[in-house]
């Protein structure tokens, strides 16, 4: 799956487009993702992607990347073998089209605001 374009609170992804927040899986993708606090990112907003661990996950912290990600949250990712890239949502775009290259099962979790 490729992301084509991303602006403030839009993407297109595959050529259909979303206005919420994202999670990218290899087939598919999630629309609409909330956590439990919108700006945290908390190990149980990605409860699916823990239980089925890719081989990376590439986090996108919204426009201005305001989403924060505690270090709880990393070492739950760690804990399962998930290798982590953490950047504000364009860049996280950039290297997760990059990563797909190289990487067999790769997600990306994208905040589209903030």
């Amino acid at each position: 799956m490729a992301v084509e374009e991303y602006s403030f609170g839009h993407i297109q992804i595959d050529g259909a487009r979303y206005a919420s927040d994202v999670i990218i899986y290899p087939q598919r993708v999630q629309a609409k993702w909330r956590r439990k606090e919108g700006h945290k990112l908390h190990p149980e907003d990605l409860s699916e992607v823990l239980a089925a661990p890719p081989e990376v996950l590439v986090i996108g912290t919204g426009y201005f990347g305001r989403m924060k990600v505690p270090q709880e949250t990393l070492d739950a990712l760690h804990a399962k073998g998930i290798e982590t890239h953490v950047a504000p949502t364009r860049a996280a775009i950039e290297e997760f089209n990059r990563l797909q290259r190289e990487a067999a099962r790769i997600v990306a979790a994208l905040h589209l605001t903030c």
